[in-house]
């Protein structure tokens, strides 16, 4: 199984629920300054140009500070304004990494009570739905909706489906990309086709909206009797009401 790339998968959301004035703007934006800084050194892998590895490296800072929070609080939501709002910023980001930085503040809303989203497991088997024959034939899918006018899938909410949902919590929900999506699922499956079918199963519910997130989780006693973990991958709508998440435990003692 490959690691997740964000260090920030490794947190429970449990912490997710702390009272954001826990959260160190005062640690945590001079951090994301420091790492722009290198990002925009000419000896940097992308030279003046910030990368979206980079960036990600950057608003880690937002989800990994001192205090001892995952999420951002309303400070550092303020400071992210006013870089989204920062023409000559924005410039030196790369394509891809401009959509990371945008999918990480649309998500990332500083909104720490979650709004109803309501998952139910769906009627028929992963074999079903995308041929699973391997190491997704096991993968638990849920789906549902945010009522119309009651809020949208943002990280509070996502966090606290998936725990309502799943049974463990999970680690910060990660803007991803298609590619990245098909990197997850094939490091864990060599089977062509099931990740393709997976792929296509998912993006089913994204492909208009590009919203795609992924998260790590563990947990002692969550349906085994040893300890399990494995990646979650949540795909929402455009309206951001609708949500798709598929559950895959890679490990399990």
């Amino acid at each position: 199984m490959k690691t997740l790339s964000m260090t920030s998968l490794v947190g429970a959301l449990a912490l997710l629920t702390a009272p954001a004035a826990f959260a160190t703007s005062t640690t945590s934006i001079p951090a994301f300054e420091a790492s722009i800084t290198a990002a925009k050194s000419p000896s940097s892998p992308g030279g003046t140009t910030i990368l979206r590895s980079e960036i990600r490296t950057a608003l880690d800072a937002f989800l990994n500070d001192t205090g001892g929070v995952y999420g951002v609080d309303s400070a550092e939501r303020a400071y992210l304004t006013t870089r989204r709002n920062d023409t000559p910023f924005q410039q030196s980001l790369t394509g891809t990494a401009a959509k990371y930085f945008a999918d990480f503040y649309e998500v990332n809303d500083a909104i720490f009570t979650g709004y109803p989203l309501y998952l139910s497991p769906v009627a028929q088997t992963p074999a079903v739905l995308f041929g699973a024959t391997g190491s997704f034939s096991g993968a638990r899918i849920q789906e549902g909706y945010i009522p119309n006018g009651q809020g949208v899938a943002n990280q509070q909410t996502l966090g606290e489906a998936f725990s309502m949902a799943f049974g463990p919590q999970a680690s910060i929900f990660e803007p991803i990309t298609v590619r990245e999506l098909i990197g997850q699922l094939s490091a864990y499956s060599y089977n062509v086709d099931e990740v393709e079918g997976a792929v296509a199963y998912i993006t089913e519910i994204s492909r208009n909206s590009n919203r795609l997130y992924r998260t790590g989780w563990s947990c002692r006693g969550c349906g085994a009797p040893g300890y399990t973990q494995g990646f979650a991958i949540a795909a929402v709508s455009t309206d951001r009401r609708f949500v798709r998440m598929v559950s895959v435990t890679t490990y399990a003692d």
